[in-house]
């Protein structure tokens, strides 16, 4: 096996051949991302934006300007919407950090020259003598240019060649398709050919079928284009990105079956056989793979001052500590164990980034601390995940559930993903992420100085000292009661002034904390001379309620009797959730019984109802479902909750939502008298006596919220009624500006449209009429190259009727090239006989744009292109005869 001093000549032999070339060896940047758009930095061109789009390529402690960079960046890719972690340890190809290595020219050097060198570094025996027959390229469909330069120049067969679309070679991928804008451009991809035993029968080369055989090892993005509503527009200053990564280039070149074979992990895989006494057995050992993966990612994190938090790029380093504790609690290590193998990471790491050998004891301590308090909960925190996957009656986790599962135990989302794939569940994602947004949101409303995640574990010590908080909201919207505890930022205290965000906890409350899918409640404290205003109530630990407030006036002190009443918002919020159960069961009778709650969220101003179902609900069957639910609230069916053993409850049919974990007892809430009852549900939520107090239920939307999962949007109560007033005044405006009553606007809209329409095409004939009147006196034709050719400039045309005028003057004319223009657009049209003589339409139109500051192309029979002004209009059309002549000589 090679050895890390083997490696770390490896990297630096790529960076000294560049240097060869003249290139700056630039240092790597921090993981620490300066782009408040992204947690870490995740590419090699990262850190030259700027000079990607045009800024002089200066850098710091470097004299003057080096247009040609080389790169060994450290990359992270871990927590954002490019993470593959889900297959970290699975694969022969991913890892949460990576390096890569890269080239890059900012308008200097373009498609040869960083083909040719990539080709010369892979394969010259003078630097890495890799078999030139086991290297393949792929270039993108389009892009005839690079193909000739790989098979002509560069001499790669083209056996050994593939073109693919933009959703392989292109960058960024799918960018035409997908509708984005900005610099883009084509790719070529270099293969190396592992052989055989690496394959799968379907895989024929690179791209194709299911197996490891074709690994690819180095991207060339050639940054050409500037794309603008779809089209491409060539760029003044073309540049190369390039990025090969050096966990794949380190397999390669050692023969390791992947990178986890090699010095850049074995370090770290030896020290945990060591402390687990389970032996590496490649793919096999997946946790072994994973936690080498996940310690070596969260050193160098640290390394850079990326620690762990509750936020941000710290939390995903919090997260990876979590999920790599997992995984050594399943290979039997009970106690903490990734600190000690942060030397290993150093041992591998440490000659090229001597800060990470320098800071080993450091970090080492950091994951020590880290690790031993998630161990605390990660018991616990496994068996209540392992309940919650166990009472699923569905293939899909709520994202509230999951949320729910970190607040309350410091579970991270991953874990609780990889345990529930585990059992082929899918955990909501979107469901989480807003339940997470939605926390910070009211966290945020506190003043600034609201601690919604600083103060878990404190929150533990408080639930270990004192019982469960004791909650009177059902009977009562108000309590008196004694403060148990006080938690800011920066800890337990005991008191808290004017303007202070505080964690409050009392003996007693009225207050319900957030959970099955409805808000906590907001309320007021007061005591003799002060006040509080509670934001959000949640759970604690242990059955801790936790009231999020800030003091108004005066001082609150642990041991203070106070009196706390719930915002009267909480009634409208009754009359929500006892509409959602009213909603699921309507679904249910209209859609089928395969529909499953999966998720909701029921607050004062509007209710969420997301379903199990796989294809939309048709706008009759939300008539239907909206009928049934106001019938049943215009019955006035009484509302009933009882405490029963959940073998009655079984027996009663009621509705039992997966993620949530039912004891040997259950509160069921009965709409209806129990012998015919629409809605039997278990809950633990706030619902009106009787369905009457309701008011009118509207369905206001629906849409998909995830994969088989349907979205319901809904208003209640006031909420409703203020909807419904808000419609009749936009219909009663439209109709006092059309001059028509409320019954005649769907009508008078109509006629307005047909109107519109007719007057659209009238105009659009108008200008096809103004074109051929233009033209008719200018027809004259001019031979230029053997060619007829007829250029004009035209006023007032549009890009269609600019197209008419192309077809109309090259009727009329007789000419065989035909190149109009009109304001900024510029069109050129080719019979058949000049693009035989090499006049193409796309490759003519775009030089006359070049000539007058813009861009453009297309067919070769008609193509279209925009230029900067109106002096650049007639600069491309005095090209004409130079552009032409060109074309057909050339």
């Amino acid at each position: 096996m090679a050895s890390i001093h083997d490696l770390d000549e490896l990297r630096a032999t790529f960076l000294r051949f560049f240097a060869s070339k003249n290139h700056l060896v630039h240092p790597s940047a921090s993981l620490k991302s300066d782009d408040p758009t992204l947690m870490f930095n995740v590419a090699g061109m990262q850190q030259f934006k700027p000079q990607f789009q045009g800024a002089p390529a200066r850098f710091e402690g470097f004299e003057g300007e080096w247009p040609r960079v080389a790169t060994s960046q450290k990359c992270m890719r871990a927590g954002g919407k490019d993470s593959d972690i889900e297959n970290v340890g699975r694969t022969r190809r991913h890892h949460t950090f990576f390096e890569m290595l890269g080239n890059f020219s900012f308008g200097d050097y373009f498609k040869a020259e960083a083909a040719a060198w990539a080709w010369e570094f892979l394969t010259d025996p003078a630097w890495l003598g890799l078999d030139p027959d086991r290297l393949w390229v792929t270039v993108f469909e389009d892009d005839d240019e690079a193909w000739d330069i790989w098979t002509q120049q560069v001499g790669v067969p083209v056996s050994r060649m593939s073109r693919w679309g933009e959703d392989q070679n292109f960058w960024p991928a799918n960018a035409v398709k997908d509708g984005r804008s900005g610099p883009c451009g084509p790719c070529s991809e270099i293969f190396y050919d592992r052989g055989p035993e690496y394959g799968s029968p379907d895989e024929t080369g690179p791209n194709t079928g299911r197996g490891d055989r074709f690994m690819e090892i180095w991207n060339l993005v050639f940054t050409q284009f500037d794309l603008e509503d779809g089209e491409l527009h060539p760029l003044p200053m073309k540049n190369i990105d390039t990025g090969m990564g050096f966990e794949r280039l380190a397999s390669v070149v050692t023969g390791a079956t992947d990178a986890y074979a090699t010095e850049l992990f074995q370090p770290t895989i030896r020290r945990l056989v060591a402390a687990s006494g389970v032996p590496y057995r490649d793919l096999e050992s997946v946790p072994h793979r994973i936690v080498a993966d996940h310690v070596r990612s969260v050193t160098m994190c640290i390394a850079d001052g990326i620690l762990p938090a509750n936020d941000g790029a710290g939390y995903v380093v919090k997260m990876l500590i979590r999920r790599a504790a997992r995984q050594a609690w399943q290979m039997g290590v009970r106690r903490p164990v990734l600190f000690e193998l942060v030397a290993g990471v150093a041992e591998s790491m440490g000659g090229a980034y001597p800060n990470v050998r320098g800071a080993a004891g450091r970090i080492a301590a950091i994951v020590r601390a880290e690790e031993s308090q998630f161990l605390e909960t990660l018991g616990a925190g496994i068996e209540r995940v392992k309940d919650v996957l166990d009472g699923l009656g569905d293939e899909v986790l709520a994202g509230e559930v999951a949320f729910d599962l970190w607040q309350t135990y410091g579970f991270p989302l991953d874990l609780t993903v990889e345990m529930a794939a585990e059992r082929g569940v899918v955990v909501d994602r979107e469901g989480y992420a807003r339940a997470r947004e939605e926390a910070r949101t009211v966290s945020r409303a506190g003043g600034g100085k609201a601690t919604m995640f600083a103060a878990v574990d404190v929150l533990a010590e408080v639930a270990a000292a004192h019982a469960p908080s004791r909650f009177v909201g059902y009977e009562s919207e108000a309590a008196d009661a004694t403060v148990v505890a006080l938690v800011a930022e920066a800890g337990a205290v005991e008191a808290a002034g004017e303007g202070d965000a505080v964690q409050l906890v009392l003996d007693v409350t009225p207050c319900y904390a957030e959970g099955g899918g409805q808000v906590g409640d907001a309320a007021k404290v007061a005591w003799d001379g002060g006040a509080a205003i509670v934001q959000q109530t949640v759970k604690g630990p242990q059955g801790l309620v936790v009231h999020r407030a800030q003091v108004a006036r005066g001082t609150l002190r642990v041991g203070q009797r106070v009196r706390i009443t719930v915002d009267p918002a909480r009634r409208e919020t009754r009359k929500h959730h006892t509409a959602t159960h009213l909603l699921h069961a309507a679904l249910r009778r209209v859609v089928g019984d395969h529909v499953a709650q999966a998720g909701s969220l029921v607050a004062p101003e509007r209710l969420r109802f997301d379903v199990s179902h796989g294809a939309p609900i048709t706008p009759e069957q939300l008539h239907e479902v909206e009928t049934i639910v106001n019938g049943w609230v215009q019955a006035d069916l009484p509302v009933g909750a009882r405490v029963v053993p959940i073998d009655e409850a079984r027996a009663a049919g009621a509705m039992m939502l997966f993620g949530e974990k039912y004891g040997a007892e259950v509160r069921m809430i009965t709409i209806g008298e129990p012998t015919a009852s629409p809605s039997i549900e278990l809950c633990g939520g706030t619902h009106v006596g009787r369905t009457g107090e309701i008011g009118p239920v509207l369905v206001t939307a629906e849409e998909a919220a995830s994969a088989g999962v349907r979205r319901i949007e809904a208003l209640a109560g006031r909420a409703a009624l203020a909807h419904v007033q808000q419609l009749r005044d936009a219909v009663g405006a439209t109709a006092r500006a059309l001059g028509a009553k409320p019954d005649e606007v769907e009508g008078r809209v109509g006629k307005l449209q047909a109107e519109l329409k007719a007057a659209q095409r009238e105009v659009a004939g108008l200008r096809d009429k103004l074109a051929a009147a233009q033209a008719q006196g200018a027809q004259e034709v001019a031979e230029i190259g053997g060619l007829r050719v007829a250029s004009l400039a035209l006023d007032g045309l549009d890009a269609a009727a600019l197209r008419n005028a192309a077809d109309t003057l090259m009727q009329r004319s007789g000419a065989e090239l035909v190149v109009v223009g009109s304001g900024t657009l510029l069109v050129v049209k080719a019979a058949a006989s000049a693009r035989a003589r090499g006049a193409q339409a796309g490759q003519v139109v775009k030089a006359l744009a070049q000539r007058g500051g813009g861009g453009g192309g297309g067919r070769p029979d008609m193509a279209q292109a925009g230029v900067r002004d109106a002096a650049g209009l007639q600069a491309a059309l005095a090209a004409v005869p130079e552009v032409v002549a060109q074309a057909v000589q050339g």
